[in-house]
């Protein structure tokens, strides 16, 4: 009988007990299996290496004989600074000690160590980090070591020695999960070979074979859940198929005051196939600001009226909620459609009046925040969840509004473009729809990146455009003075405007404001009644204010660059001509690179391509709070090609009948029991 290492609590490591038991908790780690699976995030180099061959700035290891005294300094009772100098092949080398005055003793003449620390090119000194004597035992001479991720309360070599220690009392027992025809068709390592070696590879080599074998492991278990879900979902005809009206759908589409695009059309006509399926409907709909994703999800809602069903509309902001119901009345007023809002400021009697309208079928369709998740929040028939600027919300909060009817279909909107590709394989369980073009008559922003010392033209510009009865939004990266950050903050730039512009009113927004502070500032910068508006990054999602022609953003290149198009997204909704201003730090080489794909497209999937080059998934996507997959070892950009493979891999096993039944694959779909891929409800 196999024992269960996740069920294998982690005091049975040899050494794990107290305290330190205690911070691998706070680490998520509680039992062996989780300690095998936490993988280093990248390793130490303690390979020896020739000082001819190393630049200025490396971490490099070498082998040094004393030739000099130590000389030491003390600052107080235990800062110290050390220095020594000491002959490293053929070079004289000065190495400095920070607070290691404890080791003086062993500087002695002619005594050898092993030193690994940062090399200063120019003046030929090693800054030490680590000191050993050669030949004792536990050296890391000539090694990689693993660096991992840790409370202040571990050291990487106590954690070091206690993965070496459960992999030898527990490596034996790692199992096997990939079937054995994957591991032969790609050449992959067994998993007790690589899970070993993630943690001591030894060599560079080893170690990329151990990764490569557990990358795709992960990203084929993620498909593998991703592609049942769907296998099941589609067999399982458990949503509602909806009767759409379609020639009524057409005649509401006529009567929009503005022509569809391609996209929107192509985009409308999935979703009223999926509406008229048997099965949930679990669509992304993403596309760049202004795309007109909203239209098309009031399309959506009027069939799902048409077909005599409820529709919610859940938005991250109360201001937001209200600007959406105002569109969609304007819209559904002819045909007789009611809608309703449910906010978090509606007074007690309100709520109670909307509550029973929806109970009682007289409301059609509900806007709101996260009011409308509410234990007594009821629908009499919902039929469609649309979720707006979807990562904002957690996956509990969408999975409660869904379960408010009877598996009603869901559409999830989005503004920050993912490349097609990527985001069909990320998001593996959803379709995936994408808006391209902008509705026509819009006019491109024109966006230019200036440093610090041109911001008088900068207020002259602000100044022409409020003369001309626009309005402007500055941005700023912090709310208040920091001592980190030498950057712009949102109460020092309010106070200089107020200043430069007596004649305007200035406004501020920040995100330590309370909601109903934040919505009145943005009620009164919507009517124009704020000229100016002062704000921190919570306007990137934020009103349509058509007025509103000038984003100014403070120290852009320390935004990425998805959100810098997100918050010139703010501007260019109306007719006149829109502009984006980025004060930047030429100096700054990344921060330029994003300026001049800024200033050069305003194509908001090109952008979020070139933001994956720049920063990486994780940053990209908001892994955290968006739901795209939080991967120990994979990296989305990197492993692209192997996402896509494991993907097909795992779709080609799930159409075999013998993957359900066989006994090869019980182990894949005891993980899918485990992922609760068999529970009836909808996957997050």
């Amino acid at each position: 009988m196999s024992i269960d290492l996740y069920g294998l609590p982690v005091s049975q490591v040899v050494g794990v007990k107290g305290k330190k038991l205690e911070e691998l908790h706070t680490l998520g780690i509680s039992s062996v299996g989780q300690l095998l699976d936490y993988y280093p995030f990248r390793y130490e180099d303690y390979t020896l290496r020739d000082l001819t061959e190393v630049k200025d700035g490396d971490k490099i290891t070498v082998q040094a004989k004393i030739v000099g005294i130590p000389q030491l300094q003390m600052y107080g009772r235990t800062k110290s600074r050390m220095t020594c100098k000491v002959m490293v092949d053929t070079w004289f080398v000065t190495t400095v000690w920070f607070n290691r005055h404890f080791m003086k003793d062993k500087l002695a003449s002619g005594a050898e160590l092993v030193l690994t620390g940062k090399w200063d090119q120019k003046r030929s000194q090693l800054t030490v980090t680590e000191a050993e004597i050669p030949g004792q035992g536990n050296s890391q001479t000539g090694t990689l070591q693993p660096v991992y991720s840790l409370t202040a309360a571990l050291t990487q070599k106590w954690f070091r020695q206690i993965t070496r220690q459960a992999l030898l009392q527990f490596a034996e027992l790692i199992p096997e999960v990939l079937p054995a025809e994957l591991l032969r068709r790609y050449d992959l390592l067994p998993r007790k070979t690589a899970v070993s070696l993630l943690h001591m590879p030894g060599d560079l080599a080893r170690g990329q074979r151990a990764r490569r074998r557990m990358v795709y492991e992960e990203l084929f278990l993620f498909q593998l859940k991703m592609q049942a879900y769907r296998a099941l979902n589609h067999k399982r005809a458990d949503g509602v198929a909806h009767p759409v009206d379609l020639p009524a759908v057409r005649t509401f589409v006529r009567s929009l005051p503005f022509t569809l695009t391609d996209s929107q059309k192509k985009v409308t006509a999935e979703i009223l196939d999926d509406l008229q399926q048997p099965y949930c409907m679990n669509r992304l709909l993403q596309g760049d600001v202004g795309a007109g994703k909203t239209v098309v999800a009031a399309i959506s809602l009027f069939a799902v009226v048409k077909a005599g069903y409820q529709g919610a509309l859940m938005v991250p902001t109360e201001i937001l909620a209200e600007q959406h119901k105002r569109s969609l009345d304007r819209l559904f007023e002819p045909y007789g459609i009611q809608t309703a809002l449910l906010t978090g400021s509606l007074t007690a009697k309100q709520r109670r009046e909307v509550l029973a309208s929806m109970q009682m079928g007289l409301v059609d369709i509900v806007v709101g925040t996260h009011a409308l998740i509410q234990e007594d929040v009821f629908f009499r028939a919902l039929g469609l969840v649309v979720t707006d600027e979807q990562h904002r919300f957690g996956v509990n909060q969408r999975s409660v509004l869904r379960r408010k009817g009877m598996n009603p279909d869901v559409l999830s909107m989005t503004a920050t473009p993912i490349p097609r590709t990527l985001a069909i394989t990320a998001f593996g369980d959803l379709d995936v729809s994408t808006l391209r073009e902008l509705p026509k008559g819009r006019k491109p922003i024109l966006t230019y990146s200036v440093p610090h010392s041109l911001l008088e033209r900068v207020l002259g510009f602000i100044s022409r455009e409020v003369e001309a009865g626009r309005q402007a939004y500055v941005i700023c990266p912090l709310i208040e003075e920091s001592e980190k950050l030498d950057v712009q903050n949102a109460i020092d730039i309010h106070a200089q405007l107020q200043f430069a512009f007596p004649a305007y009113r200035v406004g501020l927004l920040h995100g330590r404001m309370n909601p109903s502070e934040k919505d009145e500032i943005m009620r009164e910068f919507s009517e124009g009644r704020v000229h100016v508006l002062v704000s921190t990054t919570v306007i990137e999602v934020g009103v349509d204010v058509p007025n509103s022609t000038l984003m100014i953003v403070y120290d852009a290149d320390r935004f990425g660059l998805s959100q810098l198009h997100q918050l010139r997204g703010r501007v260019g909704r109306g007719e006149h001509q829109s502009y984006c201003v980025l004060i930047a730090d030429p100096k700054n080489e990344v921060g330029k690179e994003r300026m001049k794909a800024m200033t050069d497209t305003n194509d908001g999937f090109e952008i979020a391509r070139r933001d994956l080059e720049l920063r990486g998934p994780g940053d990209f996507f908001g892994t955290k709070q968006s739901g795209v997959p939080d991967f120990r070892l994979a990296d989305m950009v990197v492993d692209f090609e192997t996402m896509e493979q494991a993907r097909d891999d795992a779709a080609e096993l799930v159409r075999l009948a013998d993957f359900w039944t066989g006994a090869p694959y019980l182990p894949l779909r005891a993980f899918l029991q485990r992922e609760h891929i068999f529970d009836s409800d909808l996957l997050d």
